[in-house]
């Protein structure tokens, strides 16, 4: 072990460079940033709310704050609280169980507020609708602002939807 860890600093190899493969990264992300920096002085923070989701929507979003993606550097941050927030991103069918906290989460996040559907469980409750335990979407429980459609949406549709919401 000593010796690759030798070799690593003998041979200066400590990072690779990152290339970017997309160009629309770079081109949405420059006017998302232009936006947030004009309607909320350089910071638009998100609290991701879970309702019941298989998780790939979060897997999606987690992408969002990879090196690849990195929204931070546009002025999006995603916050622990929704006290901080401006928007929440919903994910997943809405279950019986996780309706209190979201409807907790809706009144304590501050006015004014976005509410934003990620993925079609979100809207509608998706494949599991018809579940027990499911009381289908947030279309009519919450004031839906934005939809962002797929399952799951691509972090690049998510970039999009985040800019066509900023450019209401």
């Amino acid at each position: 072990m000593i010796d690759l860890i030798n070799m690593r600093f003998r041979d200066k190899l400590l990072s690779e460079k990152l290339e970017f493969r997309d160009e629309n990264i770079e081109v949405l992300g420059l006017e998302l940033k232009k936006r947030v920096n004009k309607i909320f002085k350089k910071s638009f923070s998100i609290r991701e709310v879970d309702t019941g989701s298989c998780n790939a929507c979060e897997v999606e979003i987690n992408a969002l704050a990879n090196p690849y993606y990195n929204l931070e550097r546009f002025g999006i941050s995603f916050v622990p609280s929704p006290k901080f927030a401006d928007a929440l991103m919903i994910t997943g069918a809405l279950s019986k169980n996780m309706y209190p906290a979201l409807m907790n989460a809706y009144e304590l996040t501050p006015n004014p507020k976005f509410i934003i559907a990620v993925g079609d469980c979100a809207m509608d409750g998706g494949d599991f609708k018809d579940s027990y335990a499911c009381m289908g979407g947030i279309r009519d429980k919450l004031p839906v602002d934005l939809w962002i459609k797929g399952c799951p949406p691509e972090p690049i549709d998510l970039i999009s939807g985040l800019l066509k919401l900023l450019s209401k």
